[in-house]
Order: C-alpha cells, then structure tokens, then sequence
C-alpha cells in the first residue's frame, strides 16, 4: 500500500478525501445538535446497562449513531460504519467511519456536560479524517491527516513548554483493568509531581491534549471509536501518540499514551509496568 505526503491511503483519490472532510463536519454538528435536544431533557432518558451498571446507553446515544449512518449512507453509500452501539457495517468502497455517538455516557445521563461526538474516518485501514464535536461548547475539533489540526476552523498545537509536573493528565480507568494497576499509575504520577483529572469522555480529553489544555491522556484501555479521531487531531496539533491498539485488531481495543512531546519519556516512565 502507497500514500503520498499529504496522507492520502492506497488508491483513494483527493477529491473522495476532501469530499467525506467536508461532509463529517456538518454531519458531526448535526448529530451533536441531536444529542444536545436528547440532553436537555436528560431526565426522561431510557437508560440501559451494558456490561455493568457504570457502563450504560441511552436511546440518545442510539439515535444519534442512527442518525449519522442514515446520512452516510445516503451521501456514501459504499462506505462502511463501525459504531459503538450496533456494532460493523460492512462496505465495499474501502471507506470506514468509526463513531461514538455519545462519548461519556455516563456523565450525560447525569446531567454531565463531559461529553462529545467522536467520528474517526479510515481508508485502506488507515486513520486521514479525525472529528470531535463538543456540543456544550460548540467547540469542534478537526484534523485532516497531513493537513493539521484546528479548532472551529482555527490552528491549535499541543502545549510545547510545560513539563509533567507542570500540566494537567487526563487519565482514564474503567472495569475492564484491576483497581490495582489504577492505583500502581496514579501512585507513580504523584511521587512525580504530577497531577491527573478524570472528565469522563476519553475522547474530549484527547481533544483538550490537541488544544495544549492537557498536557498528556493515558487510559490503560479504550475502545477504537473513543480514541481514533482524537489520536489523529493530536499527531495534526504536533503531538505524540503510541500506536494503537499496538497489536491485534483494533476494533478490539487497547491503551492510549498520547502526549506533548517533551513529556513522552516521562510519562512513558511513570505509566511502565513494575
């Protein structure tokens, strides 16, 4: 397989690129608007449990990934779709869209205001679009592989000065890592004088490292549809992100390490197995 400096993947063309950038951006305000109706009205949201009961979906969040498959597959309708509520839909044209309707569920059914709309869009298995729509904000987070990352349409770059102990971590747990390896990370970051907050959206964390608001986001593991377009927004704003999963299919998940550069050795330290 072949790409060219400005990222464009196997045999994709420019213009089919430019065409789906153009398109997720006022899909994803779209369905962030959606959301926001959904949220205000929390209250009266159907909520179910998932794996556990702090791992749950709403019929918004349901809604809103229906939503965004009707629209791509009336404008693209050989593209295929991986999302977190139904799962794939497989296409033919070599395109993927990888989406979380509601990422932060948990804090939107509690009236929350941590949580975004996540599209990551692939081509020959390779990530070249990555979208992140805070609606509460109206802030959204674009980057075009090659072509930078911006913030409703303005330049953004990781924080480039702070040190670890001089910024805020985001940092991720839930039930599928031991309490312990938690605490072993959270243990290891204080001695090192750093700090950690938890927001509750993995995905709008990612944004704020792209926007220089935190200085690095660890989660022990994620899902590929919380993490792909903030990953790519990142490496866009001059950051730094291992690979992901690292191994194996990615659709089954893995860590996140992505940070400002000039704290990757130490974060890498502090986050290392004992």
């Amino acid at each position: 397989m072949t790409r060219d400096v400005a990222g464009y993947a196997g045999g994709a063309r420019p213009s089919e690129q430019a065409a789906r950038f153009g398109f997720a951006q006022g899909l994803i305000r779209e369905a962030g608007a959606l959301a926001l109706r959904y949220f205000k009205d929390f209250a009266t949201l159907q909520v179910f449990a998932k794996a556990n009961a702090q791992d749950v979906v709403s019929e918004a969040d349901r809604e809103v990934e229906n939503l965004i498959w009707s629209r791509i597959r009336e404008a693209f309708p050989e593209d295929g779709m991986i999302g977190e509520e139904f799962g794939l839909r497989q296409g033919r044209s070599g395109w993927d869209w990888v989406v979380d309707p509601i990422d932060g569920t948990s804090c939107f059914v509690h009236g929350l205001r941590s949580w975004c709309v996540s599209i990551a869009v692939r081509c020959d298995e390779t990530s070249v679009l990555g979208l992140i729509f805070d609606p509460n904000a109206d802030e959204l987070f674009a980057a075009e592989r090659g072509g930078g990352a911006t913030l409703n349409g303005l330049q953004i770059g990781v924080d480039s000065r702070s040190a670890l102990n001089e910024g805020l971590l985001g940092f991720g747990v839930n039930h599928r890592v031991p309490s312990s390896a938690i605490a072993a990370v959270v243990h290891r970051l204080l001695d090192a004088g750093g700090i950690f907050i938890r927001s509750g959206s993995g995905a709008l964390m990612l944004a704020h490292v792209a926007c220089g608001r935190l200085i690095g986001y660890y989660e022990p593991h994620i899902n590929a549809w919380d993490c792909l377009a903030g990953l790519l927004i990142i490496t866009e704003a001059g950051g730094w992100a291992a690979e992901f999963p690292g191994h194996g299919d990615f659709r089954a998940g893995g860590p996140v390490i992505a940070a400002a550069p000039q704290v990757r050795s130490e974060l890498l330290r502090v986050i290392a197995d004992d």
